[in-house]
């Protein structure tokens, strides 16, 4: 646990040491979750930095403002896509901002609410949605694509390459309405090999599709380095490749930034054991010099 009592997130030091909050500084932590990365900043920024902590998913949200409760008005928490960052932050006093930080990854609350339908370890409906107000659910995709359309979803976005024979085996089952079932009927197309299960990979295209997580990114950085401040910085964990090779592209091929992680900084083999969720994570940081 950190001083604040949050859980502590996923390379939290590193995510802080990177962005070296300050007094008087203004930060946006744009995947709020329960409040970990942003409790860390507003400790070392105290006693005057101020933090915008934005989250899609209303219940993280309420986490986190019970976690964060003790900062007061240096914390204001909004219902938001990161997507929305720089127009937030400029109707709100945080542009520009001194560090921003994200952390792509599903929260440990996500993975443990069966109704959300994230994990195919529960029997929830398969939804899918950081945000509730978001139309199309996982279910829908499911049940609704043709076969050629569901093979090509799962192998771009899980990188998946059984994703034809899953596929198959989906449209094959149809209806499919939760979690469970969808596990089951991608474990009896293509047998189980080792620790890892076979549906991973397509629950992750499943989910990134719903939430249009690649498309989010790629919106959202050029937002990153309008609203930093020169000299600020910007941190964001990525857990999959689809996610990291987006960041470090953007980050090598931005002229406004100086990239400070010429590798990834990666969970040390502590945290990994620790919190097994962060064993793929990947964290790049870049400082603003224009």
């Amino acid at each position: 646990m950190s001083q604040a009592g949050v859980h502590i997130s996923v390379l939290y030091q590193p995510v802080i040491d990177a962005l070296q909050p300050h007094a008087d500084g203004r930060y946006i932590d744009g995947t709020l979750g329960a409040g970990g990365h942003a409790a860390g900043i507003l400790q070392a920024s105290a006693p005057t930095g101020r933090l915008l902590g934005l989250d899609a998913d209303t219940k993280a949200l309420a986490v986190a403002a019970q976690n964060l409760a003790r900062y007061g008005e240096r914390a204001l928490l909004i219902h938001s896509n990161f997507e929305n960052l720089k127009s937030i932050a400029a109707a709100n006093g945080f542009d520009p901002a001194d560090g921003i930080v994200l952390d792509l990854g599903l929260s440990s609350m996500q993975l443990a609410d069966a109704e959300r339908g994230f994990s195919f370890l529960s029997d929830g409906a398969l939804d899918m949605r950081f945000n509730a107000d978001n139309e199309t659910t996982a279910a829908e995709l499911v049940n609704a694509l043709d076969e050629k359309g569901l093979a090509d979803l799962i192998f771009e976005y899980g990188e998946e390459h059984a994703s034809r024979r899953i596929a198959r085996a989906i449209v094959n089952a149809r209806p499919i309405e939760t979690a469970t079932q969808l596990a089951n009927v991608i474990e009896r197309a293509v047998g189980r090999h080792g620790k890892i299960h076979p549906a991973t990979k397509t629950f992750q295209a499943l989910r990134i599709a719903v939430n249009r997580e690649l498309e989010v990114i790629e919106n959202v950085l050029p937002q990153i380095v309008d609203t930093l401040a020169p000299g600020g910085r910007v941190a964001i964990i990525s857990f999959h490749s689809l996610e990291d090779r987006r960041i470090k592209n953007f980050f090598k091929s931005s002229e406004r930034l100086r990239v400070l992680t010429k590798h990834p900084i990666r969970p040390t083999r502590e945290e990994s054991i620790a919190n097994s969720r962060s064993r793929s994570a990947k964290l790049r940081v870049a400082e603003k010099i224009l």
